[in-house]
């Protein structure tokens, strides 16, 4: 398979599980949640769906530029984000263990260096036109 079709199927299962998620957190967890652990809960459910929305964009780009090391490392940081990101909000609005908490900024790095690779990308890519 791949590289763009690696990260388009990572970026449709993410999205996928975006709205599942969302679905389970609006009709099954709002009457067990307090309000700060629904908001967190949505926080996840939020930068989950950005950023399978980023990780197609990285497909898209890969399809056409499928030796791009920098599009590669974004697609694959986008991916470490959601996990680290929402999946450690997720787990910390479920289950109330606040130390899950301490995963939730290294998720937000990985979303951060993949968004300045991919601005690097359109820096250079723009040079070579």
């Amino acid at each position: 398979m791949d590289r763009y079709n690696v990260f388009l199927f990572m970026a449709s299962l993410s999205a996928f599980l975006g709205v599942a998620m969302g679905a389970f957190g609006a009709h099954m967890m709002r009457a067990t949640l307090g309000s700060e652990m629904m908001a967190v809960y949505q926080t996840a459910v939020n930068y989950q769906m950005w950023h399978a929305l980023g990780l197609s964009m990285v497909a898209i780009l890969l399809r056409f530029n499928p030796d791009s090391m920098l599009l590669a490392w974004a697609g694959w940081l986008l991916v470490t984000g959601i996990i680290l990101f929402s999946g450690s909000l997720y787990a910390l609005s479920i289950s109330g263990v606040r130390w899950l908490g301490a995963v939730t900024p290294l998720g937000g790095t990985s979303f951060l260096i993949a968004w300045i690779l991919i601005m690097v990308f359109a820096v250079q890519s723009g040079m070579n036109n």
